[in-house]
């Protein structure tokens, strides 16, 4: 019996499950375990600097983690970061579409939670930056660190005082890797 794959039109009109999100890989769907309070407290304040950043600059759209973005088609791949910043160039008229967004954010933040193995959050930092992404920060609250992903083999890990930076998505954008860590 051959399996049955979903797309990207069939996980937008999917009814609302309380408490569950979805990602898509490769018209399969993969149900995502909710993550704890340490691990959305950080993406909120990693989403606020962002969102203040591109505000100030007029450079396009923060998303949270609820947004999907379509990376593949045929099957169909929707991936749902836990921040992402999307340049005005990619959306039509500035502005996110009623559905998931068609193109890689230009800045995608995973933040490793309790449920989460560290290679699988790696394969997913690779996904994006094969769909176009232009940079990934893995944010692992275990160790307060970030690897910021340029490309699959150019990997700078991050601690403490060291500045992040979002080149070359967020032109400008600095901040402290300790900033990222409320506690």
């Amino acid at each position: 019996m051959q399996k049955v794959l979903m797309t990207a039109a069939d996980l937008l009109i999917m009814p609302e499950s309380p408490g569950k999100r979805y990602e898509l890989i490769k018209g399969e769907l993969v149900e995502m375990t909710p993550s704890g309070g340490e691990h959305s407290n950080i993406s909120a304040l990693i989403a606020h600097f962002v969102y203040d950043y591109v505000l100030k600059m007029d450079l396009g759209t923060v998303h949270a983690a609820e947004g999907g973005f379509l990376i593949q088609r045929s099957p169909d791949t929707v991936l749902a970061p836990d921040v992402a910043f999307v340049s005005k160039a990619k959306l039509l008229g500035g502005r996110p579409p009623q559905g998931f967004v068609e193109a890689a954010p230009d800045l995608v933040v995973e933040v490793v939670s309790p449920s989460d193995s560290y290679q699988q959050v790696e394969k997913k930092a690779a996904q994006w930056l094969t769909a176009g992404a232009s940079v990934v920060w893995v944010v692992n609250p275990a160790t307060k660190s970030v690897a910021v992903w340029r490309a699959p083999n150019r990997i700078t890990y991050l601690t403490g005082e060291d500045e992040l930076d979002a080149e070359p998505a967020l032109p400008g954008f600095r901040i402290k890797v300790t900033k990222l860590f409320p506690v």
